[in-house]
């Protein structure tokens, strides 16, 4: 686990980082842990080198939340301490019952909060879905 700290103890920003690290290129942390919480910046359904996975909205959906696990496990947590759940979409009509399957997948009772939101592209114009989350930092 890479971590960098900002401030001092009582308000401390902490970076959390994978190898390979996606987003360092981008200027953006995987995650941040401040104040009791990890927040894990959108993942999508991309593998460890790079490229978007192969397979349509569930095989990018289960990649999305795999790469969210990583993250969460880089920062000590697992999907059972996430409390909130952002999920884009670029097709809800048709995705809606696989998101639900992803749901069911991923995360148990009691489930996160959760905002769902279709939106008209992703950073990547392949991607289907990204994911965040919002954890407990036990």
């Amino acid at each position: 686990m890479a971590t960098t700290d900002v401030t001092d103890a009582a308000t401390r920003i902490e970076r959390i980082a994978t190898t390979p690290d996606w987003y360092e290129s981008y200027r953006i942390s995987q995650a941040i842990r401040a104040g009791g919480l990890i927040f894990v910046s959108g993942q999508a359904g991309f593998d460890e080198s790079g490229r978007t996975v192969d397979g349509g909205f569930l095989a990018q959906g289960r990649q999305a939340f795999r790469n969210v696990e990583r993250v969460l496990a880089a920062a000590g947590a697992t999907f059972a301490d996430v409390v909130k759940v952002g999920i884009y979409v670029r097709n809800m009509a048709e995705d809606l019952d696989k998101l639900i399957e992803l749901r069911e997948e991923f995360l148990s009772l009691p489930y996160p909060a959760d905002t769902l939101v279709e939106v008209s592209s992703l950073a990547q114009p392949d991607w289907l879905i990204e994911v965040e989350v919002t954890a407990l930092a036990r």
